[in-house]
């Protein structure tokens, strides 16, 4: 919800100023796409606890919803009627003449997300790249919404759109690298009860020191990639964005990484996981400087 909001909000009416809200049908359009996400992630949390039930026994006992707070066939109801919400409100938001590719996007989030509980999760990485594509495409809903698959829209660009897909660019990429990041720190403190129940994570797999390499390969990059950026953003004279992202979202990264190369028990990767989420939060309130920021 607060990513949709702060892209609304400080990226697409900053650079597109007529908009600014005032438009009744942008307006409930943008209202409807954020309950219908926040619908398919809960639906998606929920299936997940609930074939997770015995993984969770083992991981996060004191945790588990399923069978202890919410009966098993309560959480299947919530599972389906959540996904329908999420689907009716897509169709609500975005007419099916131009945007039938977003809804059946929508609906493939929701079947993928069946499929990762049930399966994929289970799986050597493609579980991992499902989520943090879903992940990212939080940000590329919207950016879709405002810009539908045509000839005219390809063929007729301005630098305002221009703009507008490089920012999204920017987020996405930066949502799917910090994703599949936490995901692989997930899976090494999951591990005791994932190897148990017959899972093929990447730690068990391909070890724990494998994995903490392809970790740390991500976090390089996104390091690299985010200094790179800072050096950019400094030639514009935004010295505040740049201290900002510096000190709370660069940092942290590398505490992370430092913490990553000694890290051996669960509950140092669980520290890790929770340093990677304050990122997360950073990275998505960085969008504000864009509201003040040419």
């Amino acid at each position: 919800m607060l990513t949709q909001i702060l892209f609304e909000k400080c990226i697409y009416e900053r650079i597109y100023p007529e908009v600014n809200g005032n438009l009744v049908n942008e307006s409930v359009q943008f209202i409807a796409i954020i309950i219908a996400s926040v619908c398919i992630a809960a639906a998606g949390y929920i299936i997940n606890d609930y074939f997770d039930q015995n993984i969770d026994q083992i991981n996060k006992p004191n945790k588990v919803v399923v069978n202890t707070i919410i009966n098993r066939r309560w959480v299947i109801f919530w599972h389906m009627f959540l996904s329908l919400c999420g689907l009716f409100f897509t169709a609500f938001a975005l007419p099916l003449n131009l945007y039938w590719h977003l809804v059946l996007a929508n609906m493939f989030a929701i079947i993928a997300l069946w499929f990762y509980s049930t399966t994929l999760k289970k799986k050597l990485l493609i579980g991992n790249v499902l989520i943090s594509l879903l992940t990212a495409w939080v940000i590329g809903i919207l950016f879709f919404s405002k810009h539908p698959l045509s000839m005219h829209s390809i063929l007729s660009v301005e630098h305002n759109e221009v703009r507008f897909f490089r920012l999204m660019i920017l987020y996405v990429s930066f949502a799917f690298i910090i994703s599949l990041i936490r995901e692989a720190v997930k899976d090494i403190e999951d591990m005791e009860g994932d190897r148990k129940y017959g899972c093929s994570t990447m730690p068990i797999a391909w070890g724990v020191n494998a994995s903490k390499v392809f970790i740390a390969v991500w976090i390089i990059v996104l390091v690299g990639v985010l200094i790179i950026l800072q050096l950019y953003v400094l030639g514009m004279g935004w010295w505040l964005s740049a201290l900002y992202c510096i000190v709370l979202i660069v940092l942290p990264l590398i505490v992370s990484l430092k913490l990553l190369y000694k890290a051996n028990t669960a509950k140092q990767f669980h520290t890790i996981s929770t340093i990677i989420k304050f990122v997360m939060f950073t990275g998505i309130l960085s969008m504000i400087f864009f509201r003040f920021y040419q």
